[in-house]
């Protein structure tokens, strides 16, 4: 049922929000929320961006005691949901929550865009989006990173990528760069028919999130070789990283990541204020509980560390992502 609202109600509350936008910055950031939130996911519901984006928003609907609702708007890799946030007034009542591929990658994926990743936003929050494990299939007689590697240089090898200009195909290339290697990359759309497909055999490998490849691992038909960055996975702790096997290629560092943003303009004490609020959510023991579900072993940090990580690694994904050499769309 639609529950529209009275005339009255449209105008108290027209009134109040032109109010508030004349409002100086610590006084805006003060009377916010003012009206529901909106937080708007560049990703479809039921996935991992979407399952997050919810649990964040009822922590922050509990703490502010306004509803946040969350509205899926997914396509062209989150440039739908950008397209219609950047548009947004900057008064922290319509956010966006998303991924590295709309804040970094598409900038080489596509010849245009209908928004400014650098420009276009201001940057609240930024969470961890986990390891992306190396997952090879049972048959393959390897253990760890050097045995894959030699085993790749004497056969013809496969490896899965959940889709083309990933993560997953960065690590693959990586992999071809830093051991000569000549290893196919075989794009899908999504982790699960990639999973079903190292699981069987039909690719020899494939790099993806942990709680995708948790059926692959269970039941015994594929196993970890190699982890991302320079930590090793709670979840995988017997697994090496990519670093200390001796794969110190930049594609084996970088970090992915969802993340909270906002419009640009929002004043600095209302970005604070709800970048407080999502560090101080990741620590609830809902979001805790999802966060060891998919394996993730870092929650949400706060809008400092989101800029800074921008200004690092920003230029290196870049770089990775220009160096797959596809044909942007």
């Amino acid at each position: 049922m639609i529950v529209r609202p009275t005339r009255r109600e449209v105008l108290r509350h027209g009134t109040a929000a032109a109010a508030i936008a004349t409002l100086p910055a610590p006084a805006i950031a003060q009377a916010w929320p003012s009206k529901p939130i909106r937080i708007i996911c560049g990703y479809p519901a039921g996935g991992l961006t979407d399952i997050f984006a919810r649990a964040y928003g009822d922590y922050i609907a509990q703490q502010t005691g306004q509803p946040v609702v969350v509205e899926n708007k997914a396509g062209a890799s989150g440039a739908i949901a950008a397209e219609q946030v950047k548009s947004a007034a900057p008064d922290g009542h319509t956010l966006m929550w998303t991924i590295a591929t709309t804040m970094i990658m598409n900038k080489v994926l596509f010849k245009k865009l209908p928004y400014d990743p650098d420009k276009d936003f201001a940057l609240i929050s930024w969470m961890d989006a986990g390891h992306l494990p190396t997952i090879i299939n049972k048959n393959v007689p390897a253990k760890n990173l050097k045995e894959f590697v030699e085993f790749a240089r004497n056969n013809k090898v496969s490896m899965g990528t959940y889709g083309a200009g990933s993560y997953s195909h960065v690590a693959v290339e990586g992999l071809n760069r830093s051991f000569g290697l000549k290893m196919e990359a075989v794009h899908y759309r999504g982790e699960a028919p990639m999973w079903t497909d190292v699981g069987s055999g039909s690719v020899q490998a494939g790099s993806g999130s942990y709680a995708a490849a948790s059926s692959v691992l269970q039941t015994g038909n594929g196993r970890a070789i190699a982890v991302p960055t320079r930590e090793r996975m709670k979840k995988l702790p017997d697994v090496g990283t990519f670093y200390e096997q001796g794969a110190t290629d930049i594609a084996f560092q970088v970090q992915g990541f969802i993340c909270l943003v906002g419009p640009i303009g929002m004043p600095k004490e209302l970005v604070k204020k709800l970048s407080d609020l999502m560090v101080e959510g990741g620590k609830s023991e809902r979001i805790q509980k999802i966060l060891d579900t998919f394996g993730i072993d870092r929650a949400a940090q706060d809008s400092a560390f989101f800029e800074k990580f921008m200004a690092e690694q920003g230029p290196v994904w870049i770089d990775l992502v220009k160096g797959l050499n596809m044909e942007p769309q």
